[in-house]
């Protein structure tokens, strides 16, 4: 039983900018586990390699797919042996490398699929690796995501408060975690798209892959009349446990959206469309919380890179205050609590490898609706 060890998380976000290792040391004594950053390392992707993945989320020939599960590999053993590196900790003296992979495409109960050889990173860096931890969940009847939720409710909850943990990267998603320490009780789901749609819509009008600090969007205004159209969309009103992903809010809905607000508004401007993608994305999460978590709350705490989008945070903020149910609740950074945020899903899943390497399961069935609680991921040894 590994009470203690180091072990490195791998993820690339559906946002497409790259991919993120962080190195932790996690520790259980007694009920409590605990997890200290050793070091966070960055890739990021290049312009070829994400039209690549793009092509390939939209129907390619299975070379194309083949040769893509093995490029990234390639970079996920790339970005683990640079934060290896720099943190200077040994290679065995690493546990493993848990490696969440890219996700391609998600669609439970049908499946769910990440690409990322494990085989390439273990050949290279000769570290155990433990990979495609989603479909166990979707394979016990479970949504496949949220994950994380394992570890926000065992090391990142608050002390006698309840506490949510909102992540916004390309598809964003919350944890709500009455208490630390204990998973009863713990809910999470999908709250809609992050930036995804924003990210689409600033690259087809402007030509920037996204929207710095919300800088175009604040100089529009949001197409009402298509903004509650899409509000009031199938997946908003579904109940949790729920999960998206491009295939839902990919580009064609991008440019539904873009083609929506011409149609509604022939004279609106560039910074309007933008503009009525953030308040979505803003109006999602708030309306989630709204709708399905009657709870008081203490605070929320923000992580993924849709977090730094200051104007999307202000239209956020701007929501909570006007809420019915959660209009005093704190908001927060992730890192103004613990590590800085963009390491957070890296650790998560290092920690689910944590779990997998101590047989203990790390799913919460009342997050994701799976049968029961199940131990994640597949090991390729060294």
């Amino acid at each position: 039983m590994h009470d203690q060890a180091v072990l490195v998380g791998v993820m690339s976000g559906t946002s497409l900018d790259g991919a993120t290792a962080a190195i932790a040391r996690f520790s259980k004594t007694d009920a409590n586990f605990t997890a200290e950053l050793l070091g966070i390392e960055t890739i990021p992707y290049d312009d070829a390699l994400r039209e690549r993945i793009g092509v390939c989320a939209n129907g390619a020939s299975a070379a194309d797919y083949n040769a893509l599960a093995f490029r990234l590999g390639h970079v996920f053993a790339d970005v683990a042996a640079q934060v290896i590196a720099s943190a200077g900790v040994a290679r065995g003296d690493i546990a493993a490398i848990c490696s969440h992979g890219h996700t391609l495409w998600h669609a439970p109960p049908a499946g769910t699929w990440q690409l990322g050889e494990g085989a390439v990173i273990a050949e290279r860096l000769g570290i155990d690796v433990i990979e495609d931890f989603r479909v166990r969940d979707v394979a016990a009847g479970g949504q496949g995501a949220p994950l994380v939720t394992i570890a926000d409710a065992l090391l990142f909850g608050a002390d006698g408060a309840a506490r949510a943990l909102q992540n916004i990267g390309g598809m964003a998603n919350v944890t709500i975690v009455p208490g630390r320490g204990s998973i009863a009780g713990v809910r999470a789901f999908d709250t809609g798209p992050g930036v995804a749609i924003i990210d689409a819509l600033t690259l087809m009008l402007v030509g920037d892959r996204f929207d710095l600090d919300g800088n175009y969007a604040r100089l529009g205004k949001p197409v009402a009349a298509v903004l509650n159209q899409l509000l009031d969309g199938e997946f908003f009103r579904r109940e949790p446990p729920r999960s998206t992903g491009r295939e839902t809010f990919g580009d064609a809905y991008a440019l539904a959206v873009l083609e929506g607000c011409r149609t509604a508004e022939p004279e609106c401007i560039d910074a309007d469309i933008i503009a009525t993608a953030t308040e979505l994305t803003a109006a999602s999460i708030v309306a989630a919380y709204d709708r399905f978590i009657p709870e008081p709350i203490a605070d929320v705490l923000f992580s993924g890179g849709g977090a730094r989008n200051v104007y999307l945070r202000e239209r956020i903020a701007t929501r909570f205050a006007a809420s019915e149910t959660h209009s005093g609740v704190a908001l927060a950074d992730f890192g103004d609590a613990f590590f800085p945020g963009e390491a957070k899903e890296a650790v998560a899943f290092a920690f689910l490898g944590f779990l997998h390497l101590r047989g203990e399961p790390a799913i919460v069935p009342g997050a994701t609706g799976a049968r029961g609680a199940r131990v994640l991921g597949k090991r390729v040894p060294a």
